[in-house]
């Protein structure tokens, strides 16, 4: 699929630019795979792919425990969307193919 392999990630937070890592692979409309920013890497969960549309989510616990909600959509070696932060609200974050 499109969205199959690494990505490197720019997160727009709240607390200003941060840099992550995603690694999936699609079976379907299933995504699965880690997710590694800081240090830290965990399963991303509740993963789906629709043609181009992507859609995870993560649970991090550094800064603070908190699941981010990742929605967005992959053109050949770009990915860009929308991160919901919980009651912080949605912020953009873009990636390109590692």
């Amino acid at each position: 699929m499109a969205v199959d392999g690494n990505w490197n990630l720019t997160l727009n937070t709240p607390m200003g630019e941060r840099s992550a890592t995603l690694s999936v692979t699609s079976a379907g409309a299933t995504l699965t795979g880690t997710q590694a920013a800081e240090g830290d890497s965990a399963e991303i969960f509740d993963g789906t792919v629709n043609g181009n549309d992507v859609a995870w989510k993560v649970s991090i616990t550094s800064p603070m425990p908190l699941t981010l909600d990742f929605k967005g959509t992959v053109a050949g070696d770009a990915i860009s969307g929308e991160m919901g932060i919980g009651f912080m609200g949605s912020f953009p974050f873009t990636g390109t193919r590692a």
